[in-house]
Order: C-alpha cells, then structure tokens, then sequence
C-alpha cells in the first residue's frame, strides 16, 4: 500500500491500564505505523515508564509513533500512589474503584483530542464512554476488546437469553442459547456481576454493548481460520462490524522484539531461561505461568508445586511473589522443593519472557489461566495447553481451547473467582499434565496445535485472511475520511 496516501491520517490508541490490554494496542498500534499511519498512544505516566523501551524500538524501526501523558486520578479516588496499572489493584473493593476513577479520563481525553485533532481513535471497549468523545468531535471511533470472536458471542448470547436464570443451583449446566456449538456453563463460572439483581444494579454488559453499537466497528486479535464459525455468527448473524487482524504478537520477528512484549519494570534475565531449555530434549517441559492480575494464595502455589513435582515432568514455573525481604524462606514453597526438583525444574520468581519461551522447541505444554494473549501466543508456538480459567473472559476461553479446537485439557476449575481462582488440589494437576504430555491423545492435540501454529502465520503474512482484513480497515479508514 502507498504509504503516502496514509501518512497524514492519524489515529489515537487509548488501551486499557492492564498489561493484558496495552501490550496487544502496541501490537495493533505498531502494524498501523508499518502501513505510515500517524499513530499515538495515550498512557499514564507510570504505564508510559513500563513500555518506554518496547515504544523506543519502535521508533527505531521507522515507525511513526509517539506518546501523549495523561495523568491518572489515584489519589483523588484514595488509591495508592503509582496504582496506574489494574494488576496493582489487588482485592476486588480496589479493582472497583480503580475502574471508576477510569472514568475520570474522559475529559482529559478530550482536551488531547481537541488539542491533537486525530481521524480515529481506537479505544478500549471497557472504556464505554469513549464512544461519545468520539462522537462529539466528529471522528471515527474503533474498539478493541482484548478477547476473540467466539468469547464476545457467548458473552452477547448471554446477556440477551440469560441462561443462567433458569437454572436452580450454582452448578447445574446450562447451554448458551444461540451459538454454532452446545457450549454448556455453570453459574459459578460466571462473574460475579452477571448474577446480581439487574433492577438495582446497572448492566457492564448493556453498558458495553450500547458503546459497542454506537462505535464504528471492532478490531479483534484473532485469525478468520481459527474461529470461523464465530467471526462468521459475529458479523453475519449479530450483524456486528469488526475486522480480525491477528495474532498480533506475530508482529515481531526478532528476539528482542518478542523479549520487549511485556513490563520493563522486571528486569528478567532472558538467557538464563533460554539456556536452560536449551538443555533439553524437544516438547519435554511444561511452561506454567498465570498471567500479571491472577494472585494465587500461598496454600494453591504450594498444591502447584507440589503437583509439579508429583507429575515427573520437567517444568518452569513463573511465580510473581518474590521473597520476602531479609528472608530465605517463602510460605508457598514446600520445604527441600527446590533441591528436589533442581535439574528439571526451574523458578522465575518475576516477568518471563513468554513468547520466547514457547517458540522453544524445549517446551512441549503450557499452562494458563486462559487469558487471551497467553492462548494466542500458545497457539502461534503450536503448543498445547492445560487449561486452569480464573476470571473475565477465561471459561469461556477455556471452551474453545478445550472443547472446539481441541488442543487443550482443563485442571477441573469450576468457580470463578478474581485473583484468586477456584482451589484445585494437586492430583488434579498431576492428572492434566500426565494427559498433556503422555499418550496418543497428547500427540494428537500437540499435532492440532502444529497446525493451528501454521495457519496463524499464513493468515497474518501478506495475503492471508487477517493481512487482507486489516487492508480493508484501512481502506474503510481513508474512504470516511475522504468523506468527512
């Protein structure tokens, strides 16, 4: 595409303050500045710090982007000092509270739109207001929901049919009316929200999906092969506008590219990691990380060690508790573990490098809390996983992992829980990992896996299905603003 047809349209990005959501809107901000998009990402000073390097790089490369600051209310909403990030939101009375003062940001959003006068802002769709900002300055607003296709039909289909009203107990299945495949829930694997008197209590999910039908469309991180059947029900039966232009992660070709998606504020030693795989035999470690907002209590990182241990498996852990300061001894970590498991278990006690990690032909497993950049970045590594879902949008990830593509088996969590999780016992894990990572069975999902692993690079090298949507996205993009 000429980029000089491009480079004077401008777009804002406004992601979300979690790790989970602003590392894919660099992704997508950065493959709209490959194109000679104008592009500039508005973060709070904290988040700024965090992704200084990964936007520096950029910048290097060529790429047109910058930063604006916009000051985060923290203290106004009695929060601590430097709470910029939702990770950083550790019970649920804080997590609330640091989702309203979110709403603060939208005046100042729109001193930076007035001042800045972009064609587009791409906002995420937990931001509900940013629909209106948009509307008032006349510009086209784009969501991005951080999820898939398949999760935003559930989560649609949900709210319409509500299901889980018709049910008697907190964990009777019910099916997901409306949907290409029986996918069954229970309630207690639903947020906690979805279940409270919604007389009294105003809907986030009608919130959303007004903002969502008032915006322009949606950009979501996934590929049309992946989930077809729910990029097709998406559009063509809900009749919603959106564009599949991933994985985004793909995006990076290099070491340190891949090693800079994440929060520069821990300072991993990549190659220590990396050296020790390159120790081992091919698919034989199992690589166990829980995202940046799970906090596991000590008494279920213990069960996980203890399940790790149990399996035989050779194994890396990452656990974001450090030690305590002056002190040898953690309260998750059973007595002699590590002496026990050295030479085939490894500790990474704060950011891993993940995407590096997968892509090691040492690595033969992951498992995840489902989150949705974990499971893409799995996929892309042609992995396959176990699947342990905390919160969000995580059990309903987990059904397409498990139950569509088949490249993935459950631990057995049944309850949603923020932070926290269900508890799962140790036998349990012991169970999963023996079926990841033995058997016919285990070699056929790995083989899905393989596959599936193919098919995201084709369809996000030029000419394939995620290349030719985000073309014409960008074809949409410059036909309204010749129109405005």
């Amino acid at each position: 595409m000429n980029t000089t047809k491009t480079s004077q349209l401008h777009i804002f990005f406004f992601p979300y303050l979690a790790h989970g959501r602003t590392i894919p809107a660099l992704d997508i901000a950065n493959l709209f500045a490959s194109r000679g998009f104008k592009t500039t990402i508005i973060l709070t000073p904290v988040n700024a710090s965090i992704y200084a390097k990964t936007i520096e790089r950029s910048r290097n490369l060529g790429l047109q982007i910058r930063v604006l600051l916009i000051k985060f209310p923290a203290e106004e909403f009695r929060l601590p000092k430097g709470c910029e990030i939702a990770r950083l939101a550790t019970t649920n009375e804080m997590l609330a509270t640091f989702h309203t003062a979110t709403i603060r940001l939208e005046h100042p959003l729109e001193q930076l739109i007035a001042e800045h006068r972009p064609d587009c802002l791409v906002a995420d769709s937990l931001f509900t207001w940013a629909t209106r900002v948009a509307a008032r300055f006349g510009i086209t607003r784009l969501e991005f929901d951080g999820t898939n296709f398949f999760s935003m039909c559930a989560s649609m289909s949900m709210n319409k049919y509500q299901p889980h009203k018709k049910v008697s107990s907190e964990s009777e299945p019910f099916v997901i009316p409306n949907l290409p495949h029986e996918i069954k829930l229970t309630r207690d694997q639903l947020p906690f929200f979805m279940k409270q008197d919604s007389d009294q209590v105003p809907k986030r999910e009608d919130q959303a999906e007004e903002s969502e039908l008032a915006s322009y469309g949606v950009i979501v991180n996934s590929f049309y092969e992946l989930e077809r059947d729910y990029a097709d029900h998406y559009r063509r039966v809900l009749g919603r506008k959106a564009w599949h232009i991933g994985p985004t992660c793909l995006f990076y070709k290099d070491e340190e590219g891949k090693a800079q998606r994440g929060d520069e504020s821990f300072n991993t030693d990549k190659h220590e990691c990396l050296t020790w795989l390159d120790s081992k035999e091919p698919n034989s470690v199992v690589y166990v990380c829980f995202g940046s907002v799970v906090n596991f209590s000590d008494a279920q990182l213990m069960e996980i060690a203890l399940g790790l241990e149990a399996s035989g498996k050779q194994f890396i852990l990452v656990v974001r508790k450090a030690r305590p300061e002056g002190s040898r001894k953690e309260e998750w970590l059973p007595e002699g573990f590590e002496k026990r498991v050295e030479g085939r278990g490894l500790i990474i006690r704060n950011w891993a490098p993940q995407v590096l990690i997968l892509e090691h032909e040492a690595v033969g497993g992951i498992v995840t809390h489902c989150g949705w950049n974990s499971i893409l970045e799995g996929i892309c590594a042609g992995v396959p996983m176990v699947t342990w879902p905390v919160m969000a949008d995580q059990f309903y990830n987990e059904k397409l992992v498990v139950q569509i593509l088949r490249i993935g088996v459950g631990v057995g969590a049944k309850k949603w829980a923020r932070f926290v999780g269900d508890n799962v016992r140790r036998e349990a894990l012991e169970k999963a990992l023996n079926q990841l990572m033995e058997g016919e069975e285990a070699e056929k999902m790995r083989s899905r896996a393989k596959v599936l692993a193919g098919k995201a690079s084709k369809a996000f090298e030029k000419g394939g299905s995620s290349f030719s949507d985000f073309n014409a996205l960008i074809e949409e993009l410059l036909k309204l603003r010749r129109s405005a």
